[in-house]
């Protein structure tokens, strides 16, 4: 078991992504954005340098926190695919230079103007993703997919028929123990009830190589993509992260726990704009209550570390 985080919810630039991660003590970052863009996007030679950087650190990049297929992305979008599968052509040779073997992928946003999980419209979406599976098992990388505002993350029926449409090595889950909390089970008809984060959890514990730490309270609907949600610090919410963390490690798990606080920047939104102080203290603050979560279960479970 491992600690990493979203290092760029600490800060935009690479030095603050350094000194939050040794701030914690920690070896590992997930690699989203540096200077608000994405790891896949960016220049080699700007890559090359980030890379150049964490090493001189000692620091590695556990995965690539990619914007493949992600919520603002349409399963009949052409072009959203092509652009989602030019990304994996960039990540992977910058995966394979830092050593990586995860990457965060998703399965195409839902779709609002249709039904999203018609059965013809899972075709395309299985096909998609099974071609991004297919690139990854060639290089040798794992896609981690992740529940969000995405076809799997309808409910963990959806992450299971995705699951088994596409039988791959390379396709296994990063559950984000947030997520549910603000996402519909689109299971029946409408109107849908709430994700249980610990129910998402049980039924796909076997797929997770990874995991996302969010905790956070759902306020109120807004009519668009995303609820309105109150982020919290790890066991502060509903996401039932204290309980979900020591079923993990009752199990053996030996994954990586990755925070992503979103208590001071949320990046599906625009508009925020954070003083880069907050933001890095709220990270390390964040970080050292994770760790001493998992402490405390470790001690009253008399688990190892």
């Amino acid at each position: 078991m491992f600690y990493t985080g979203f290092s760029d919810e600490a800060g935009e630039s690479v030095n603050e992504q350094i000194d939050a991660t040794l701030a914690l003590g920690w070896q590992f970052i997930e690699s989203r954005s540096v200077n608000k863009q994405n790891i896949t996007d960016i220049p080699d030679i700007e890559f090359d340098l980030f890379l150049n950087s964490l090493q001189k650190h000692g620091i590695k990049i556990s995965c690539f926190g990619s914007a493949i297929a992600n919520w603002s992305t349409h399963p009949r979008s052409e072009i959203d695919y092509e652009n989602s599968l030019n990304a994996l052509r960039r990540a992977i040779p910058r995966m394979q230079k830092a050593g990586t073997r995860f990457i965060r992928g998703m399965s195409f946003g839902i779709a609002r103007d249709e039904k999203p999980d018609s059965p013809e419209l899972e075709k395309i979406i299985f096909r998609k993703v099974q071609s991004f599976v297919n690139l990854c098992e060639e290089a040798g990388i794992i896609y981690l997919h992740e529940n969000c505002m995405n076809y799997g993350g309808l409910s963990f029926q959806h992450t299971m028929r995705l699951l088994e449409a596409i039988k791959s090595p390379s396709l296994r889950l990063v559950f984000d123990t947030g997520n549910p909390v603000g996402s519909d089970h689109h299971v029946g008809s409408p109107p849908y009830q709430k994700q249980n984060s610990w129910e998402f959890y049980k039924n796909v514990r076997e797929f997770i190589d990874y995991v996302h730490i969010k905790d956070c309270i759902l306020i109120a609907e807004t009519g668009g993509i995303f609820p309105e949600l109150k982020y919290t610090f790890p066991g502060e919410g509903d996401g039932q992260v204290n309980r979900i963390v020591k079923d993990l490690l009752k199990n053996g798990y030996d994954g990586g726990f990755s925070i992503e606080p979103h208590l001071s920047v949320i990046h599906h939104k625009t508009d925020d704009a954070s003083p880069h102080n907050n933001q890095f203290n709220n990270y390390v603050s964040y970080g050292q209550k994770f760790m001493e979560m998992v402490n405390q279960i470790q001690i009253e479970n008399n688990y190892s570390s």
